[in-house]
Formats: structure tokens, sequence, C-alpha cells
């Protein structure tokens, strides 16, 4: 057998040792590097205290995640961004400000360049005391779906050999 540093042929029996968690089988020479695998070296462990949990008694109701969805931007938003911005006196750069956010934001936001994020949206409503969202009906968006106008389905053939 080899030893597994230096490489030179060991006679009799090699010694074990660990270098840096690894366990090796070496020379006498090359055993000076290590400690000896076979000694036994206590690890301490950290005890965690018991943590209790208390139990709810009253679990919170589950949001749906299609009740965000029912709230959607109003088309004019940028008019109504403007206006209320305007009715405080205010600049774009005073509104950015104030909303910590960048002046071409604002800019592009009341260009209509860009749909404001919800944070953004939030931001502007609280600031500027208006209201960008309104809520959808559901019922509209389901009897839209029970129209019986011509659909590409009703216009295309398959054909089939």
């Amino acid at each position: 057998m080899q030893c597994e540093i230096c490489g030179v042929e060991i006679r009799g029996k090699p010694l074990c040792i660990t270098i840096d968690n690894s366990e090796l089988q070496v020379c006498q020479k090359c055993a000076l590097y290590g400690k000896a695998a076979d000694k036994w070296t206590p690890v301490s462990r950290k005890v965690s205290p018991v943590v209790r949990t208390v139990p709810r008694a009253e679990k919170k109701p589950r949001k749906d995640f299609f009740d965000i969805l029912k709230d959607e931007l109003m088309d004019n938003y940028d008019h109504i961004i403007r206006e209320a911005r305007e009715a405080r006196g205010w600049s774009q750069e005073d509104l950015a400000e104030n909303i910590k956010e960048k002046v071409s934001l604002i800019k592009k936001i009341e260009r209509r360049e860009i749909v404001p994020e919800d944070s953004v949206r939030k931001k502007l409503e609280y600031t500027l005391n208006i209201k960008l969202t309104e809520r959808v009906d559901m019922t509209e968006q389901e009897v839209s779906l029970l129209r019986k106008d011509t659909t590409l389905g009703d216009i295309v053939k398959i054909r089939r050999k």
C-alpha cells in the first residue's frame, strides 16, 4: 500500500490520520501532518430550547387569489393622476419626491407609456387620495362567455383523411 500523501510504499500497518475532516492512510513520516483518526474527540452540540407552540383557536380565512384579480386599473388612470397632482399644485418632480420614485416614471405613467405596478399604484392612491382601480363585476364576464358570436373555431373546418 502507498502513502496517500507522499506516495512512498508503506511497510507494515498504515496509520490512519485526519486532515481537514478527511481520513487518509499514511506512512510514519506523514502522520505528523494530521491527527490520529482513531482518537475520539467529543463534539459539542448546541441544545436548542424547547419552544412550546400555542394552538390557535381560530384560523384566519384564506384569501381567494381571484379576489385580487377582480380589481382592475381604470382606463383613464393617467388623467386621474394628472388632475389630482395639479389640484394639489404639485409638479411631477414634487409627486415623484413624495412617493420616492423617479420623475421619469411619473412622466411615463402620465403619458400612458407604462402601466403603474401595484406598489407604485398604491403609493399614488395614498399620496393623492385617489382610487385608480375599479371592481369588475364577474357576471358581465360570464355573460360574454355565453354569447353566440362567431369564433375562429366556427370558421375553421378540420378535414381528416
